[in-house]
């Protein structure tokens, strides 16, 4: 009897957590949405076209995030890194939720089945047999996986985008497979692997703990994004500048042009 008070517990301290993160999360995202601040705004850093090509990536990046949640959730629930999965899947849940609209009842059945009870059981209560319970949430991971692939294919043809990102998110997620499989390595190290190969930084893993893994990714993928910003601002700054001198040409021969005009007119006025 005692274990199922436990028990009830445990599910009703999780829920209320979750939902006040929740709640939380949804006023600091309205805030966020109507801040006028420079600094929350994206165009303020990169050009237009960065933009476009990041909210690709972010959709490519959701559906590969929920695959390794799916992997850790079936096969590395026992990995040494197991804390990155349960910070990993309490995030995405979050995230998933805060930004979900709850006007139908399939959306508030996703609520209730993301809650990551054995992530939270883990942390908070120390129980590590958390495999059985992630199964619940495998099914709306799934779902999500084809939601965000809409989202990225819709977000596409609204905006006259190439699918080019795709070949790339393709060679990226099979290496991530094959280094899983091939090196007998959790998600986290093939993800470490993965990402200093394809920056050329070398295919190894950087950091011992995890949460160094977990910054390494972060520092490589974040120099890649920055370094490409850095390219085409170059680029942007020097087309600019040729295009400034072309008006600045073009502007002198107008004016002379009109200066001609001007005195032809009045050599016609003084015949007249």
């Amino acid at each position: 009897m005692d274990s199922i008070f436990v028990y009830a517990f445990k599910v009703i301290t999780i829920s209320l957590l979750f939902l006040a993160l929740c709640l939380l999360g949804k006023f600091i995202l309205k805030r966020y949405r109507n801040h006028n601040n420079r600094f929350f705004k994206p165009e303020e850093y990169f050009p237009e076209d960065e933009i476009h090509t990041l909210k690709q990536v972010f959709y490519l990046i959701m559906m590969m995030l929920f695959f390794i949640d799916i992997l850790y959730s079936l096969v590395f629930f026992n990995s040494p890194d197991i804390l990155f999965f349960l910070v990993l899947d309490i995030v995405i849940s979050l995230y998933v939720v805060i930004v979900l609209e709850y006007d139908s009842w399939k959306n508030r059945l996703i609520f209730i089945m993301l809650i990551p009870f054995g992530s939270f059981t883990s942390i908070l209560f120390g129980d590590v047999n958390i495999g059985a319970i992630e199964l619940i949430n495998i099914p709306v991971f799934i779902y999500l996986m084809k939601v965000y692939y809409s989202k990225f294919k819709e977000y596409t043809e609204n905006n006259g985008l190439g699918i080019a990102i795709v070949l790339l998110y393709s060679i990226i997620f099979i290496s991530f497979i094959v280094t899983t499989v091939a090196e007998n390595v959790d998600p986290l190290n093939a993800l470490v692997m993965v990402s200093n190969a394809f920056t050329s930084n070398g295919y190894a893993v950087l950091g011992k703990s995890t949460i160094g893994k977990v910054d390494s990714i972060f520092l490589v993928w974040g120099g890649y994004i920055l370094s490409g910003v850095a390219t085409s601002t170059l680029t942007a700054s020097i087309l600019i500048k040729h295009f400034r001198k072309d008006i600045k040409r073009s502007k002198k021969q107008y004016e002379d042009l009109q200066k001609r005009f001007d005195d032809l007119e009045m050599l016609i006025k003084e015949k007249d």
